[in-house]
Protein backbone atom coordinates (compact mmCIF):
# COMPACT_ATOMS: atom_id res chain seq x y z
CA UNK A 1 0.00 0.00 0.00
CA UNK A 2 1.07 3.47 -0.70
CA UNK A 3 1.29 6.07 1.21
CA UNK A 4 -1.33 7.94 -0.81
CA UNK A 5 -3.28 5.19 -0.09
CA UNK A 6 -2.67 5.24 3.91
CA UNK A 7 -3.58 9.05 3.69
CA UNK A 8 -6.44 8.30 2.45
CA UNK A 9 -7.76 5.30 4.82
CA UNK A 10 -6.89 8.08 7.80
CA UNK A 11 -8.90 10.95 6.08
CA UNK A 12 -12.15 8.82 5.45
CA UNK A 13 -11.32 7.24 8.96
CA UNK A 14 -11.54 10.82 10.30
CA UNK A 15 -14.88 12.26 8.56
CA UNK A 16 -16.64 9.04 9.81
CA UNK A 17 -15.63 9.51 13.13
CA UNK A 18 -17.39 12.83 12.77
CA UNK A 19 -20.82 11.97 12.29
CA UNK A 20 -20.74 9.79 15.23
CA UNK A 21 -19.44 12.18 17.59
CA UNK A 22 -22.29 14.50 16.85
CA UNK A 23 -24.96 12.24 16.96
CA UNK A 24 -23.83 11.51 20.62
CA UNK A 25 -23.13 14.94 21.58
CA UNK A 26 -26.58 15.91 20.44
CA UNK A 27 -28.85 12.88 22.11
CA UNK A 28 -26.72 13.79 25.15
CA UNK A 29 -28.35 17.06 25.22
CA UNK A 30 -32.16 15.88 24.06
CA UNK A 31 -31.70 13.22 27.40
CA UNK A 32 -30.47 16.28 29.31
CA UNK A 33 -33.76 18.43 28.32
CA UNK A 34 -35.52 15.61 29.41
CA UNK A 35 -34.54 14.48 32.47
CA UNK A 36 -34.54 18.72 33.27
CA UNK A 37 -38.07 18.42 32.24
CA UNK A 38 -38.85 15.51 34.68
CA UNK A 39 -37.03 17.37 37.55
CA UNK A 40 -39.53 20.36 36.78
CA UNK A 41 -42.81 18.11 36.77
CA UNK A 42 -41.95 16.28 39.83
CA UNK A 43 -40.42 19.74 41.45
CA UNK A 44 -43.99 20.97 40.53
CA UNK A 45 -46.01 18.00 41.72
CA UNK A 46 -43.78 18.16 44.84
CA UNK A 47 -44.56 21.91 45.34
CA UNK A 48 -48.13 21.62 44.61
CA UNK A 49 -48.78 19.02 47.53
CA UNK A 50 -49.11 22.15 50.12
CA UNK A 51 -51.19 24.06 47.77
CA UNK A 52 -53.13 21.81 47.43
CA UNK A 53 -53.54 21.19 51.00
CA UNK A 54 -53.82 25.16 51.61
CA UNK A 55 -56.88 24.82 49.24
CA UNK A 56 -57.93 22.29 51.33
CA UNK A 57 -57.40 24.35 54.42
CA UNK A 58 -59.60 27.36 52.40
CA UNK A 59 -62.73 25.07 51.91
CA UNK A 60 -62.72 24.35 55.42
CA UNK A 61 -62.58 27.75 56.38
CA UNK A 62 -65.98 28.46 53.65
CA UNK A 63 -67.24 26.34 55.40
CA UNK A 64 -66.88 27.43 58.92
CA UNK A 65 -67.78 31.13 57.27
CA UNK A 66 -71.01 29.18 55.79
CA UNK A 67 -72.01 27.61 59.30
CA UNK A 68 -71.47 31.15 60.99
CA UNK A 69 -73.61 33.13 58.58
CA UNK A 70 -76.91 31.86 59.79
CA UNK A 71 -76.15 33.11 63.33
CA UNK A 72 -74.64 36.63 61.96
CA UNK A 73 -78.09 36.59 60.54
CA UNK A 74 -80.45 36.19 63.32
CA UNK A 75 -77.92 38.87 65.24
CA UNK A 76 -78.21 41.21 62.75
CA UNK A 77 -82.55 40.84 61.94
CA UNK A 78 -83.26 43.27 65.22
CA UNK A 79 -81.34 45.85 63.53
CA UNK A 80 -82.79 45.73 59.91
CA UNK A 81 -86.37 45.59 61.39
CA UNK A 82 -85.59 48.57 64.10
CA UNK A 83 -84.40 50.13 60.34
CA UNK A 84 -87.42 49.18 58.47
CA UNK A 85 -90.02 50.72 61.26
CA UNK A 86 -87.71 53.73 61.42
CA UNK A 87 -87.76 54.40 57.53
CA UNK A 88 -91.63 53.39 57.73
CA UNK A 89 -92.03 56.05 59.95
CA UNK A 90 -90.53 58.59 58.24
CA UNK A 91 -92.16 57.74 54.74
CA UNK A 92 -95.23 58.21 56.83
CA UNK A 93 -94.55 61.29 58.40
CA UNK A 94 -93.75 63.28 55.32
CA UNK A 95 -94.21 61.19 52.15
CA UNK A 96 -97.01 58.42 52.00
CA UNK A 97 -99.37 56.78 55.03
CA UNK A 98 -101.77 53.77 55.14
CA UNK A 99 -105.29 54.01 56.37
CA UNK A 100 -107.50 51.73 57.43
CA UNK A 101 -111.11 52.20 56.06
CA UNK A 102 -113.84 51.37 58.74
CA UNK A 103 -116.95 52.61 57.32
CA UNK A 104 -119.29 52.26 54.53
CA UNK A 105 -119.47 55.55 53.75
CA UNK A 106 -117.44 55.76 50.68
CA UNK A 107 -118.90 51.98 49.30
CA UNK A 108 -118.81 50.86 46.37
CA UNK A 109 -115.46 52.76 45.81
CA UNK A 110 -114.17 52.23 48.93
CA UNK A 111 -115.45 48.94 51.35
CA UNK A 112 -114.94 48.62 55.17
CA UNK A 113 -111.83 47.12 55.52
CA UNK A 114 -109.66 48.55 52.82
CA UNK A 115 -106.18 49.77 53.45
CA UNK A 116 -105.67 52.99 51.06
CA UNK A 117 -101.93 54.56 50.63
CA UNK A 118 -102.21 58.48 50.86
CA UNK A 119 -99.78 60.86 48.88
CA UNK A 120 -99.27 63.66 51.59
CA UNK A 121 -97.03 65.34 48.97
CA UNK A 122 -99.28 65.83 46.41
CA UNK A 123 -101.03 69.43 47.96
CA UNK A 124 -97.64 71.00 48.75
CA UNK A 125 -96.91 70.87 44.58
CA UNK A 126 -100.88 71.59 43.60
CA UNK A 127 -104.20 72.77 44.65
CA UNK A 128 -106.42 70.28 45.76
CA UNK A 129 -109.26 69.26 42.86
CA UNK A 130 -112.50 68.44 43.16
CA UNK A 131 -113.21 64.71 42.58
CA UNK A 132 -110.07 64.00 44.87
CA UNK A 133 -110.89 61.33 47.34
CA UNK A 134 -108.64 63.21 50.63
CA UNK A 135 -107.99 61.88 54.07
CA UNK A 136 -108.67 65.07 56.61
CA UNK A 137 -108.22 65.07 60.28
CA UNK A 138 -111.94 66.05 62.30
CA UNK A 139 -110.59 66.91 65.36
CA UNK A 140 -112.60 69.54 67.41
CA UNK A 141 -114.56 70.35 63.49
CA UNK A 142 -116.30 67.29 63.69
CA UNK A 143 -117.61 64.37 65.39
CA UNK A 144 -116.30 60.68 65.54
CA UNK A 145 -118.31 58.96 62.51
CA UNK A 146 -117.65 56.06 63.81
CA UNK A 147 -117.22 55.39 67.44
CA UNK A 148 -113.81 52.78 68.09
CA UNK A 149 -113.62 51.55 71.69
CA UNK A 150 -109.92 52.56 73.17
CA UNK A 151 -107.62 50.32 74.77
CA UNK A 152 -107.34 50.10 78.74
CA UNK A 153 -103.88 48.91 78.94
CA UNK A 154 -101.10 49.90 77.88
CA UNK A 155 -99.66 47.21 75.83
CA UNK A 156 -102.92 47.45 73.68
CA UNK A 157 -102.69 51.15 73.37
CA UNK A 158 -99.01 50.44 71.84
CA UNK A 159 -100.47 48.29 69.78
CA UNK A 160 -103.14 50.61 68.60
CA UNK A 161 -100.55 53.58 67.75
CA UNK A 162 -98.30 51.01 65.69
CA UNK A 163 -101.32 49.75 63.73
CA UNK A 164 -102.52 53.19 63.08
CA UNK A 165 -99.17 54.17 61.61
CA UNK A 166 -98.93 51.30 59.27
CA UNK A 167 -102.90 51.28 58.44
CA UNK A 168 -104.15 48.34 59.82
CA UNK A 169 -106.11 50.18 62.70
CA UNK A 170 -108.96 52.32 62.68
CA UNK A 171 -108.59 56.02 63.50
CA UNK A 172 -111.66 57.61 64.84
CA UNK A 173 -110.02 61.21 64.39
CA UNK A 174 -109.24 60.75 60.97
CA UNK A 175 -112.10 61.09 57.80
CA UNK A 176 -112.34 59.86 54.31
CA UNK A 177 -114.38 61.61 51.70
CA UNK A 178 -114.92 63.05 47.63
CA UNK A 179 -113.76 66.54 47.48
CA UNK A 180 -117.49 68.08 45.75
CA UNK A 181 -116.86 71.64 46.12
CA UNK A 182 -112.98 73.85 46.42
CA UNK A 183 -113.16 77.85 48.00
CA UNK A 184 -115.26 79.63 45.85
CA UNK A 185 -117.57 77.68 45.15
CA UNK A 186 -121.24 77.45 45.01
CA UNK A 187 -122.63 73.85 45.47
CA UNK A 188 -126.53 73.15 45.23
CA UNK A 189 -128.45 70.13 45.43
CA UNK A 190 -130.80 69.66 43.65
CA UNK A 191 -131.49 70.65 40.00
CA UNK A 192 -134.78 69.87 38.50
CA UNK A 193 -133.13 66.44 36.90
CA UNK A 194 -131.79 65.25 40.79
CA UNK A 195 -128.19 66.80 40.35
CA UNK A 196 -125.65 68.17 42.57
CA UNK A 197 -124.71 71.40 41.02
CA UNK A 198 -121.75 73.21 40.71
CA UNK A 199 -121.02 76.72 40.18
CA UNK A 200 -124.21 76.07 37.81
CA UNK A 201 -122.63 73.21 36.17
CA UNK A 202 -124.88 69.45 37.02
CA UNK A 203 -122.27 66.44 37.99
CA UNK A 204 -122.93 62.99 36.61
CA UNK A 205 -121.84 60.82 39.24
CA UNK A 206 -123.31 57.45 38.37
CA UNK A 207 -119.66 56.37 38.29
CA UNK A 208 -118.82 56.37 41.89
CA UNK A 209 -122.39 56.78 43.60
CA UNK A 210 -123.09 53.58 45.73
CA UNK A 211 -124.96 50.94 43.85
CA UNK A 212 -126.53 47.99 45.89
CA UNK A 213 -125.05 44.64 44.61
CA UNK A 214 -128.87 42.82 44.97
CA UNK A 215 -131.20 44.95 44.08
CA UNK A 216 -128.71 47.61 41.63
CA UNK A 217 -130.51 50.33 42.81
CA UNK A 218 -128.27 53.61 42.57
CA UNK A 219 -128.27 56.57 45.78
CA UNK A 220 -129.65 59.76 44.78
CA UNK A 221 -127.40 62.29 44.71
CA UNK A 222 -128.95 63.28 47.81
CA UNK A 223 -132.11 62.86 49.78
CA UNK A 224 -131.78 66.43 51.43
CA UNK A 225 -131.35 69.61 49.87
CA UNK A 226 -128.64 71.91 49.95
CA UNK A 227 -127.17 75.28 49.40
CA UNK A 228 -123.63 76.21 50.45
CA UNK A 229 -121.16 78.95 49.23
CA UNK A 230 -117.60 77.08 50.10
CA UNK A 231 -115.38 80.03 51.58
CA UNK A 232 -111.86 80.68 51.33
CA UNK A 233 -109.86 77.97 52.93
CA UNK A 234 -112.18 75.50 53.24
CA UNK A 235 -113.86 72.47 50.99
CA UNK A 236 -117.31 70.94 50.85
CA UNK A 237 -116.68 66.81 50.70
CA UNK A 238 -119.50 64.15 50.74
CA UNK A 239 -119.50 60.44 50.27
CA UNK A 240 -119.81 57.96 47.58
CA UNK A 241 -122.52 56.37 49.69
CA UNK A 242 -124.81 59.24 50.08
CA UNK A 243 -127.64 57.53 52.04
CA UNK A 244 -124.83 56.27 54.55
CA UNK A 245 -122.39 59.25 54.98
CA UNK A 246 -122.68 61.28 57.65
CA UNK A 247 -120.99 64.33 55.72
CA UNK A 248 -121.10 68.48 54.98
CA UNK A 249 -124.40 67.35 53.91
CA UNK A 250 -124.77 66.53 58.06
CA UNK A 251 -122.67 69.53 59.87
CA UNK A 252 -124.21 72.68 58.18
CA UNK A 253 -125.38 73.32 62.12
CA UNK A 254 -121.17 73.67 62.94
CA UNK A 255 -119.57 77.18 62.71
CA UNK A 256 -117.92 76.00 58.88
CA UNK A 257 -121.39 75.42 57.64
CA UNK A 258 -120.76 72.24 56.64
CA UNK A 259 -117.02 72.55 55.20
CA UNK A 260 -113.62 71.53 56.43
CA UNK A 261 -110.78 73.67 56.54
CA UNK A 262 -108.07 72.78 53.72
CA UNK A 263 -105.36 72.81 56.59
CA UNK A 264 -106.82 69.58 57.90
CA UNK A 265 -106.25 67.40 54.89
CA UNK A 266 -103.75 64.82 55.45
CA UNK A 267 -103.86 64.03 52.01
CA UNK A 268 -105.42 62.14 48.87
CA UNK A 269 -105.94 58.51 48.56
CA UNK A 270 -104.94 57.34 45.61
CA UNK A 271 -104.63 53.20 45.53
CA UNK A 272 -105.89 50.89 46.98
CA UNK A 273 -103.37 47.74 48.23
CA UNK A 274 -105.57 45.65 50.83
CA UNK A 275 -106.75 43.52 49.96
CA UNK A 276 -105.21 42.16 47.35
CA UNK A 277 -108.12 40.93 44.86
CA UNK A 278 -109.02 44.92 45.64
CA UNK A 279 -105.89 46.54 44.16
CA UNK A 280 -107.09 49.41 42.40
CA UNK A 281 -106.06 53.16 42.13
CA UNK A 282 -108.28 56.21 42.82
CA UNK A 283 -108.40 58.57 39.61
CA UNK A 284 -110.67 62.27 39.54
CA UNK A 285 -113.65 61.40 37.62
CA UNK A 286 -114.14 62.30 34.27
CA UNK A 287 -117.08 64.35 35.52
CA UNK A 288 -115.34 66.58 37.48
CA UNK A 289 -112.96 67.57 34.41
CA UNK A 290 -115.47 69.48 32.53
CA UNK A 291 -114.30 73.19 31.44
CA UNK A 292 -117.14 75.20 32.66
CA UNK A 293 -116.34 74.73 36.28
CA UNK A 294 -112.92 76.85 35.86
CA UNK A 295 -114.69 79.50 34.20
CA UNK A 296 -117.42 79.98 37.00
CA UNK A 297 -114.90 79.52 39.72
CA UNK A 298 -112.57 82.01 38.25
CA UNK A 299 -115.75 84.59 37.69
CA UNK A 300 -116.69 84.42 40.97
CA UNK A 301 -113.04 86.26 42.21
CA UNK A 302 -112.74 88.59 39.46
CA UNK A 303 -116.28 89.78 39.85
CA UNK A 304 -115.43 92.44 42.92
CA UNK A 305 -112.55 93.95 40.63
CA UNK A 306 -114.44 93.97 37.33
CA UNK A 307 -117.57 96.19 39.04
CA UNK A 308 -114.33 98.28 40.74
CA UNK A 309 -113.03 98.73 37.35
CA UNK A 310 -116.69 99.81 35.92
CA UNK A 311 -117.33 101.91 38.68
CA UNK A 312 -114.20 104.14 38.25
CA UNK A 313 -115.05 104.35 34.14
CA UNK A 314 -117.65 107.60 35.57
CA UNK A 315 -115.26 109.40 37.71
CA UNK A 316 -112.13 109.17 35.03
CA UNK A 317 -114.39 110.45 32.41
CA UNK A 318 -115.72 113.52 35.28
CA UNK A 319 -111.86 114.09 35.45
CA UNK A 320 -110.94 114.65 31.76
CA UNK A 321 -114.51 116.65 31.64
CA UNK A 322 -113.19 119.05 33.92
CA UNK A 323 -109.63 119.56 32.91
CA UNK A 324 -111.05 120.60 29.06
CA UNK A 325 -110.73 124.35 28.60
Amino acid sequence: MTDEDDRRDVRSGAEGAVPDEEETVTSAEETAGDDSAEDRKDSSASSSSPSTSDDDGDGDDDGEKKKKKPGSFWKELPVLIVVAVVLALVIKAFAVQAFYIPSGSMENTLQIGDRVLVNKIVYHTRDIHRGDVVVFNGLDSWDPETHISKPTNPFSKALRAVGTAFGVAPNEKDYIKRVIGVPGDHVHCCDAQGRVTVNGVPLNEKSYLYTDPVTHEQNKPSNEPFDAYVKPGQLWVMGDHRELSYDSRSHRGDPGGGTIPTDRVIGRAFVIVWPLNRIDTLPIPGTFKQAGFKTAAMAAPATPMALGVLGTLPLAYLRRKRRRP
